[in-house]
């Protein structure tokens, strides 16, 4: 009990949290942004679904970090 002190900086300050979170944000619309336009692009034209495919899970992954940074 003698040595008791703060331990190491490891955890975010509220302004870090924050730039997070609002990364984290714009992320997960522009990404799922990407995959809707794309997946409608695939389906009225010959453009193939690949890369909006990709781009919806990368958002919904962006969207899971999200959620758990603001819990």
């Amino acid at each position: 009990m003698s040595d008791l002190e703060r331990r190491g900086g490891s955890r975010m300050t509220r302004k870090q949290r924050e730039k997070r979170a609002y990364r984290l944000v714009l992320a997960t619309g522009t990404f799922g942004l990407i995959g809707v336009a794309g997946i409608l692009l695939a389906i009225v034209t010959s453009l193939g679904a690949f890369w909006p495919i990709v781009s919806l899970i990368i958002a919904a992954i962006c969207f899971v970090i999200l959620r758990r940074s603001v819990r």
